[in-house]
This record gives structure tokens, sequence and C-alpha cells, in this order.
């Protein structure tokens, strides 16, 4: 396929991302509305969010706001829809929640069966499954063959006025051919009009399928370009027969590749944090999961890996889309992140790790001289926001837990004197804070003064900075530490001798 698309100029771009309100957005979704955002930002177009919640006994408004939550997250803002906090619909094509569409695709039911394009069926569910076997038995596809296809409308409305039960069946046209579609990311794919049988549009208890609503709001909402996954491709045929038959525009369509997990298997629950709203809990950015999932089938005709948004508008094209299947890279995630975590400003980095240290009622100083110079020192080894607070902890304000071997630690004979000596030498230090330099002056009178050496001397001063005789490089961290701290801890070492832990 050329590299060189460019959508029709007299259709205006009109997109739309149509989730399920049942669960958390998960990654491949977060995909799809990313790819429809970009393609309708890159060539001023509107992105709309259509919500396709039909689906009763799943479907829940929580799920509803949870995936406005995560899109929000993402900054993947739309154009139409539900207003990410009211709900309430913006734009002059909704409702968007195909639950408030109802009578919509009740009118267009019974424009269709009016044309002689569909027809009531009155088949029981028992009587379509022994077709199904029968047909299955003989090696044919298992079609419903309805005795009722060729019943006048007059008939089916006094059975229906009986109070008989009836689907709604599309009527497929005899005549074997084939539908062919121009994917965007597929190129030409066929389908043979007799895959299908008669397909159902509205169910018996009055609730249209999937098909059916997609197509018509489709049409109805002008969506001229249709990006979605590529387990849609086989829904493709029934929609194109409704266009079709109903002498609508069919809007372009591409099928996105599949993504799978690192054991090549599609990518579920059992790889690990699938959703947005885990991988934003765990500490990642939106700007780097947006840059990471649009390389999960698409590539920059740059080569580049690590992109904005910015870049990402400007960049985007379906023809950069591979149909074959993305593998979810868990450690490229974490190198993209950490990357775009490095690359923000100390003051909005700080910003972003204040949720994180908040809820591990971790308190720091507040002049961005000092969280400047602690970013410096602790962002290169940071690869999420979350892992601030482990990196953070030991410069924090608040009290450090005594671990176990810290109080073992202590119980050796030299400990407490070298503590001791620690605790002298950092309260007569004139200033607020040490510097590396002054660090190491003082381990060597320490050395000398309480003749220690080794782990003797370095394990009892790190248990009196950190609480802990292994861990983070002292020289980093005592620069950072307010000398105040730093007696405190001392105070606190020794005290283990005489407390349990």
């Amino acid at each position: 396929m050329s590299q060189s698309y460019v959508p029709n100029k007299s259709v205006p771009v009109r997109v739309r991302f149509a989730p399920s309100p049942t669960g958390y957005l998960h990654v491949g979704g977060a995909r799809t509305a990313l790819y429809n955002y970009l393609f309708a930002r890159r060539w001023g177009g509107k992105f709309i969010l259509r919500i396709e919640d039909t689906d009763e006994a799943r479907s829940t408004i929580e799920s509803l706001k949870m995936q406005i939550e995560d899109l929000k997250w993402l900054g993947l803002d739309w154009d139409e829809g539900p207003h990410p906090q009211t709900l309430i619909d913006k734009g002059h094509f909704g409702p968007y929640r195909q639950s408030q569409r109802r009578i919509i695709y009740k009118e267009w039911a019974e424009k269709i069966i009016a044309k002689g394009l569909a027809y009531y069926c009155f088949m029981t569910d028992e009587e379509i499954s022994q077709q199904r076997q029968q047909a299955e038995a003989q090696g044919k596809p298992p079609q419903v063959n309805s005795p009722y296809r060729h019943w006048t409308l007059d008939q089916a409305q006094e059975k229906l006025a009986q109070g008989t039960p009836a689907t709604v069946r599309f009527k497929v046209m005899g005549e074997k051919r084939d539908y062919v579609l121009n994917d965007l990311v597929r190129g030409e794919v066929r389908f043979p009009s007799d895959m299908v049988g008669d397909f159902v549009l509205m169910r018996s208890s009055g609730m249209p399928v999937f098909n059916f609503c997609c197509a018509i709001d489709d049409h109805l909402m002008q969506i001229s370009h249709v990006l979605r996954a590529e387990e849609h491709l086989s829904n493709t045929l029934r929609q194109m027969m409704i266009f079709e038959a109903l002498g609508w525009k069919l809007p372009e369509y591409g099928h996105l590749s599949i993504i799978l997990g690192p054991d090549k298997q599609k990518l579920s629950k059992r790889h690990g944090a699938t959703s947005c709203n885990d991988y934003r809990e765990n500490g990642f950015l939106q700007e780097a999961m947006n840059n990471f999932i649009a390389l999960l089938g698409w590539s920059s005709p740059q080569a580049q890996e690590i992109l904005s948004r910015e870049e990402l508008i400007e960049q985007f094209s379906p023809d950069r889309l591979h149909a074959a299947a993305a593998v979810f890279d868990e450690q490229k995630l974490h190198w993209v992140n950490a990357t775009h975590l490095r690359n923000l400003p100390h003051e909005e980095l700080w910003q972003r790790l204040l949720p994180f240290f908040n809820q591990a009622q971790l308190e720091f100083p507040t002049d961005m001289d000092w969280q400047d110079r602690a970013l410096s020192a602790l962002k290169t080894s940071m690869m999420t926001l979350k892992d601030g607070v482990e990196l953070f902890k030991p410069l924090a304000k608040t009290t450090l837990p005594f671990t176990l071997p810290a109080k073992d630690t202590m119980s050796w004979e030299s400990s407490p004197k070298v503590v001791a000596k620690w605790r002298e030498l950092i309260a007569a230090h004139p200033q607020r804070y040490l510097t590396e330099d002054d660090f190491h002056q003082i381990q060597e009178i320490i050395k000398k003064e309480c003749a220690v050496k080794g782990k003797f001397l370095f394990m009892p001063i790190r248990v009196a900075i950190i609480g802990k005789p292994e861990g983070a490089e002292l020289k980093v961290l005592i620069p950072l530490i307010d000398k105040e701290v730093l007696v405190e801890r001392a105070d606190m070492a020794l005290s283990l001798m005489d407390s349990p832990l």
C-alpha cells in the first residue's frame, strides 16, 4: 500500500470510538481510541465517543464512568458524546448511548421491513437449533432458513397482533457474489455473500443487535472512517449488506492488528496489567502509554521510538498501520515510560509524584531547590512514578521503620559507639545539609576514633540513616537529608538497643 494516504476532501472526517461499558478500558480499546483520535486530529476532523451499551446484563454506569476516566487520563478528548463530567450529550448527532436510541432502531427496522429488505420471523429457539443441527450434520453452514421469509407484511402483523414474539431478520439477497472491502490496513478483503444467511436485526425482546445498531449509527452520525479491532472484521459483511440495501455510502474501514502477550497468545489478564487504570495506578505516564500503544501496530515514518502527542498527530497515517499481530513488550513499555519521565521538567515531575508520596504518607521539603536536587539525583533510577516512593522514602521527614537486620547490626559491640560518634559529629556540623565530602570526612574520623572498618563502620551508619544496613548509595542521599532528621534517626537507632522492634 502506498504511503501517501489522504482522506477524501469532499467528505468531512468523522471517526468514532465505541466501547461497551462492561469494565475498565483495556489496552486494546485504548489503542483503538488513540488511533481514531490521532486520525481525527491529523486531518482536522471530529472524534466521537459513542457508547454501545445494549448489553443490559453487563453494561453499567460505573463502567462507563471508569472508561471515561481512563480516556481523560490518556488525554483523548472527544468532540461529541457524553460530557466527561455530567455524561450529558454534547454534539448534534445524539443520543450517543445506544440504550437511549432504541426508538431510532425500531423506526429503522420498520422502514426496512416496509421496503421488503427484512421480515418478521416467528421461529422458536428450538426450531432454530434443530435447523442448525441438521445443517451441520449435512456439512452445510449453520444458517437459518426461515419459513416466514416470504410472508406478506399483513400476515406477519396479524400474527404479531396475537402476541406471538418475533425477531426482525435481514433478507440476504439470493445471488451469490463477493462483497469487496478495500481495508485501510489489510488491503482488499473479499466476503462471499453466502457466508451468512438471513441475520437478526432486532431480537424478539425489542433489543437491536450489534451489527444493526452499528450500521444505523455510523450512517446517521455521518461516520467517514472506522478504525476498529480485527475481531470486528467478521461483522463487516453484515454491515456492508445493510448499507448497500439502504443505498448508503459505506465508511472507509481499517481493521487493526491483534495484540499478543509475550507468549504469543491474545493479550489478557493472565499477562498482568492490561487495563489503563492498572497502569495509571502503577505510576505510568499518559504520554508514555500513548507513545507505547501507538507503536503496537503502527510505526513512525521517521523511525522514532519516543514521540510526543504532537509528533504522533503529525506523523499518523493509516498506511503505516500493520496487519501483523503486535506483541505487548512490558520491558519496552517501562523503557518508554522512563524516557518520558526523565524528560519532564522537574517542577512537573514533582507534581506527578506528589499523589504517590501522599498515598505513602511521605513528607518532603517544599522548596524547589531541594526538589530539583533530589530529582537530579534519583530520577535516573525511576522507571515509573511509583518507583519514586521507595527511592525517596529515605529522604522523607516521616519516621522510618527499622528492619530486623537493623537491630541485628546494632547488637554488634562496636555499633552503639559508631552511631553515637556519627550523631555527635553531624549535630556539630555548621550547615543544614552535609556535602558528599563532609560525609566522607566524618566517616574517616569515626573509623579512626572508634577503631572500626568495613561493615562495622558502614552498616551501623547506614542503619542510622535509612533504617536498614543495606540499600541506597549514601553519598547520593546524605546531601538531601536535613541534619535535624539525621540526628533524630541516629537517636532512634541507638534506642534499638533498649526496645524490641
